[in-house]
């Protein structure tokens, strides 16, 4: 269970945003910090016992205010990635923990140019099994449809009265599901999320076949 201190830290960081009060407050964070750390392992432990994984990312609180229009200095929420690892496996799983609402994510956030053409170029050539894995009850019932930006016509060389244009059209193919952050706190609530991530496993076979084989279906990696 996540311990409810992390949740009050970052109600108090988004209503003191600064960095006066994270300094005189530093020992609040670092033991909220603590506690998120923890759970980000101990959800890290659980996603080996089904896939094969890089060691997670957790990333930093301290916001790039370069480009961005939000200036606040801190994130009001802790947040870990986890890659799959490669080169047989692709994609990655997102856990993120805010004040109130939290979620989680998987798929493809930004696939590079060289990726996308080849998911598009699938889908475009045969989409039957990738139809199959839209539909799948076992993904759709928890997560509900694929999300993820996309252009708004048809890519550059594609057909946009494609009867499958809607999924060519992505350049994002990710699941994402939000909760109350207090579900966090609740035994055995980690188990949930990590069976939700297990029924995506179909989409990330299928992708990981597509990415490491070229048209022809010959494999890369030999």
């Amino acid at each position: 269970m996540l311990n409810p201190k992390v949740s009050s830290f970052l109600e108090e960081l988004r209503e003191n945003n600064n960095r006066d009060w994270f300094q005189e407050n530093k020992d609040l964070y670092l033991k909220a910090k603590e506690y998120a750390d923890v759970y980000f392992a101990q959800w890290y432990s659980k996603m080996q016992e089904f896939d094969e994984v890089d060691s997670p990312k957790i990333f930093r609180i301290y916001r790039d205010v370069r480009f961005s229009k939000n200036k606040t200095p801190y994130k009001t929420h802790f947040s870990s990635g986890i890659s799959r690892s490669q080169p047989y496996n692709r994609g990655g799983y997102y856990l993120e923990i805010g004040p109130e609402k939290s979620f989680i994510a998987c798929g493809f956030w930004q696939p590079n140019k060289e990726d996308l053409f080849r998911i598009r170029k699938e889908i475009e050539i045969d989409s039957e099994e990738w139809n199959d894995i839209m539909a799948d009850k076992e993904i759709t019932e928890v997560w509900g449809s694929l999300q993820g930006k996309g252009v708004k016509v048809a890519p550059k060389g594609f057909d946009k009265n494609h009867p499958d244009i809607i999924w060519i059209r992505k350049s994002q193919f990710v699941y994402h599901f939000e909760f109350d952050s207090k579900n966090l706190e609740k035994e055995g609530f980690l188990d949930e999320i990590v069976d939700a991530f297990k029924r995506t496993a179909p989409f990330f076979r299928y992708m990981s076949a597509v990415l490491t084989t070229n048209l022809n279906g010959e494999s890369l990696l030999n």
